[in-house]
């Protein structure tokens, strides 16, 4: 094909891929269409033409594919936050139920997965309990806030965003004003100049309490303490206001400091019946009812007896390990963040739960030294996947159970394939979850037995 960049060409889209564009062909090659659903026919302009596939941007529609919706957000077309706001939430979860079969099948060599339908819970809009947004200024010298157009760094606006926890909302345009009235310094990330990087809200989705967070590149921010009396004041839900300190040019939203300047360091939240405490900068779950119907099948897939050991590899704060501790004889996590497993250890105390251990440390440096053979080992590693190194203790090990808990299929399957190669495992069933409805992202628990 003799096309260049900037040609208009026409094409009928028949797939998404993982990263949530649309992809067709022409001739001989592979197109891949941001904002594009399959079954529109459309006209679109090359922006990158490669000898097997290209990039294009949507021109216009000829046809509109009957799974194609009106956004309900006005900037879902250039806010990098969202990339399906345009496709029905029904589609949405058939395309991921694909995205898992294929990545099983592709990268994991496995024939027909056992992969169930994906797990949902009723809300596909209004279901994030935390956000951080970018700031920067706009040409006329008014703080924004929002999300990076897709694939770039200019910063989209927003005044409320339909995928978070809609109390957020008042918070985000109130918060904008009394930056820009206090003359606080925004960070231009090109020059490492300024003072405010992001602006981080959170909320307990059961308790309703929330966090506001400043990042900062410096902890002086004149007027601070006064300022946070006063969102304090108005917000009565708020309970803590931080600022966390990132020094460093880099695109990580956190640095490794964060300091309390009223009210108290983190949110209240309940989960499983459990009261965690969560702060501004622990992972949890960004979508708290998905979570839990995903804990509720991992509760019935292992129907534990009471009397099981079992290890929680990548635990956290003791999200899942608590829950599950309930159910055990013993539970261990290992987690490498020392302040997560200071969390995880007042969550256990906290809710009255004490055969729990927590261990600081790589999964691949404790997993070998235990010298235990747990009952079930749960995982729940970063998006990179479990290190080699756990994959081969586990295979030492043999455990009769894994409970592998992935937020990317591709390394899912990869680690799958290693676990199942020699037919040492079985992989009895994979429940796909959507905790980010709007977006490509899907997450997967694959349950393994031991082959006796």
């Amino acid at each position: 094909m003799t096309k260049h960049q900037g040609e208009l060409i026409e094409i009928v889209i028949a797939d998404l891929s993982s990263t949530g564009d649309g992809v067709g062909r022409f001739e001989e090659i592979v197109v891949f269409v941001p904002d594009t659903v399959p079954g529109d026919r459309a006209i679109v302009r090359l922006l990158q033409v490669k000898p097997q596939y290209a990039h294009a941007q949507l021109h216009h529609l000829l046809q509109a594919s009957p799974h194609r919706v009106r956004a309900s957000c006005i900037v879902a077309d250039k806010c990098g936050g969202c990339q399906w706001q345009h496709i029905d939430y029904e589609y949405q979860l058939v395309a991921k139920h694909d995205q898992v079969i294929q990545a099983l099948q592709r990268i994991g060599g496995f024939v027909n997965p056992p992969v169930d339908l994906v797990l949902t819970t009723d809300a596909p809009l209004g279901y994030r309990n935390k956000a951080t947004y970018p700031l920067g200024i706009s040409a006329t010298g008014q703080v924004q806030a929002g999300y990076y157009q897709k694939g770039s760094h200019r910063l989209v606006n927003l005044n409320q965003c339909p995928v978070q926890d809609p109390r957020l909302n008042p918070l985000l345009v109130q918060v904008k004003q009394d930056i820009q009235q206090r003359g606080w310094q925004i960070y231009d990330e090109r020059k490492h100049q300024g003072q405010i990087r992001h602006l981080g809200l959170r909320i307990g989705r059961r308790t309703g309490e929330m966090l506001l967070t400043l990042v900062v590149k410096e902890w002086n921010l004149p007027g601070i303490e006064q300022q946070a009396q006063e969102w304090l004041k108005r917000y009565p839900q708020l309970v803590g206001v931080s600022l966390n300190r990132n020094r460093h040019r880099t695109n990580a939203i956190f640095g490794s400091e964060t300091r309390c300047v009223a009210g108290v360091s983190y949110l209240r939240e309940v989960f499983a019946d459990l009261e965690f405490q969560v702060r501004p900068d622990t992972f949890f779950q960004v979508y708290t009812e998905t979570a839990e119907a995903l804990l509720q099948v991992i509760q019935s897939e292992l129907d534990l007896q009471g009397q099981e050991l079992l290890i929680d590899a990548y635990c956290g704060i003791g999200t899942l390990t608590l829950p599950l501790a309930k159910q055990v004889r013993q539970a261990i996590g290992l987690e490498l963040q020392p302040e997560a497993v200071e969390q995880a250890v007042f969550n256990a105390r906290h809710n009255g739960i004490n055969n729990v251990t927590f261990q600081v440390g790589a999964v691949e440096n404790l997993l070998p030294e235990m010298g235990i053979i747990p009952d079930v080992v749960l995982l729940d590693p970063p998006r990179k996947g479990c290190d080699r190194a756990v994959i081969n203790s586990l295979l030492e090990l043999k455990p009769p159970r894994i409970v592998y808990v992935s937020c990317k299929v591709a390394t899912l399957a990869r680690d799958l394939k290693l676990l199942c190669q020699d037919g040492l495992y079985d992989m009895t069933r994979i429940q796909p979850a959507d905790f980010f409805p709007q977006t490509a992202h899907v997450e997967a628990v694959a349950f393994m037995v031991l082959s006796h």
